[in-house]
């Protein structure tokens, strides 16, 4: 099933945009405004940290799009994107204020850049539980295996819950 899944997460409040799940919203809606049409969004989610460190929680969710962009080019969009919220990209696995990751385009596998589909989704509950509320038939694109087998085999050390009241 081709389609095109973008996640979204925050651990970083900022004056002006507002909490991490005000910041993931208003990020979706930017991308919108952008062109790139926003076709579905999961529900929001807290997460601990991977790898788990004593940084804030996260809030996360993925969106289904549609764009006429290339993934490379929608890739520079999204970085553009993060930019405009404070994003400033220092080390690995640090608080963000925003993150928008690729995870897939229309099941395209490509040895980057950029890399498709993101090489660690699979491994991520922050990922796959929401993409799962989105599109809970895909199947990854290398593989094939179904969003519910790839959750089954998670580690039971990714805490995640939904974010209350944003259901």
């Amino acid at each position: 099933m081709p389609v095109i899944l973008i996640a979204v997460g925050s651990n970083l409040p900022v004056p002006g945009f507002g909490t991490p799940a005000e910041i993931c919203a208003k990020a979706l809606s930017r991308l919108d405004s952008m062109g790139i049409r926003i076709v579905a969004t999961s529900r929001f989610y807290e997460t601990a940290p991977v790898p788990l460190s004593d940084q804030p929680w996260f809030v996360n969710a993925v969106a289904e799009v549609e764009t006429d962009l290339d993934a490379a080019a929608l890739l520079v969009v999204l970085h553009q994107v993060e930019h405009e919220f404070g994003r400033v990209r220092r080390e690995r696995n640090e608080a963000r204020v925003l993150d928008l990751d690729l995870i897939d385009y229309n099941g395209v596998v490509l040895a980057g850049p950029p890399i498709l589909p993101h090489p660690r989704m699979g491994e991520r509950a922050f990922v796959l539980l929401p993409l799962r509320d989105v599109c809970p038939a895909w199947r990854h694109p290398l593989g094939g295996h179904g969003v519910d087998d790839l959750i089954a085999a998670l580690p039971p050390d990714q805490a995640i819950r939904p974010l209350s009241g944003l259901e």
